[in-house]
Parts: C-alpha cells; sequence; structure tokens
C-alpha cells in the first residue's frame, strides 16, 4: 500500500517528519502543528494567536489533500499551560468558529509538560477522511 505525502504549497520543507500522510483509502493524518507559519517562523507568542495559526494550518494541509474542514473527524490537542487554556474559552471559542466554523471533530486535550519547539504553546495533530474517486 503507498502513501501520499501531503505538503502545503509554499511551505517550508518539514524535517524528519511529514505534515500529512493521505492513506489509499482516503484517512489523513496531519503531523501536529504547532502556532509557527509557513516558513516556521512564530509571528504570536500568545496562546490564541498560535491557537489559530496552528488550526489555519491543519485546514492548508487538509485543502492540500483535497479536502475541507467538514472532513476532519478528530483533533488530538496538546497544551503546555491547562490555566492558561481553560482562562481563555471565551477567546478560544471565538477564534476555533473564526477558522473551522460550526465543525465539531472528536476532540482530545492532554496537558504536557513541552514541545520540541520551546516557542510552541500549543500543538494539535488531526485525522480528516477525504473523499478519493
Amino acid at each position: 500500500m503507498t502513501h501520499e505525502i501531503v505538503q502545503p504549497g509554499g511551505w517550508k520543507p518539514a524535517k524528519g517528519y511529514a505534515n500529512g500522510v493521505l492513506s489509499q483509502n482516503g484517512t489523513l493524518y496531519v503531523g501536529g502543528q504547532i502556532g509557527w507559519t509557513a516558513d516556521q517562523v512564530f509571528e504570536s507568542h500568545d496562546f490564541i494567536g498560535q491557537m489559530e495559526q496552528a488550526l489555519r494550518n491543519i485546514v492548508d494541509v487538509v485543502e492540500a489533500a483535497g479536502g475541507q474542514v467538514s472532513d476532519i473527524t478528530r483533533l488530538t490537542w496538546f497544551v503546555i499551560d491547562k490555566a492558561e487554556y481553560l482562562a481563555r474559552q471565551r477567546e478560544v471559542g471565538e477564534v476555533y468558529r473564526k477558522v473551522l466554523g460550526r465543525h465539531f471533530p472528536a476532540m482530545s486535550m492532554l496537558i504536557v509538560a513541552g514541545l520540541v519547539e520551546d516557542e510552541a504553546l500549543l500543538e494539535i495533530e488531526a485525522t480528516a477522511e477525504i473523499a478519493r474517486g
């Protein structure tokens, strides 16, 4: 079985991982996305700003695979500051709906001690089902 590596156009190459892997049956696995841009630059050092960028990155990978937001079936969040996440719930909801609309896939959230990129405040991975054919 051959899988297709998905890399949005204009993105700096991933090193040692894939931003997305599309299986022959149409399942798209989106690698953990953090709050940096296509050039791997953190424009925001704020939780909400990084969250918005990470979600936009997920949408970019899904669209590069031929899908759309409604194809996302699962999000797994890795957050380093539970207190900040909880304190900013209203903003989290506003930004979530701004990027993903009212599409709410299955979700999990884990609180972690840290992420590989020191500037990253969260990481979100996704799974989507892309119609093939």
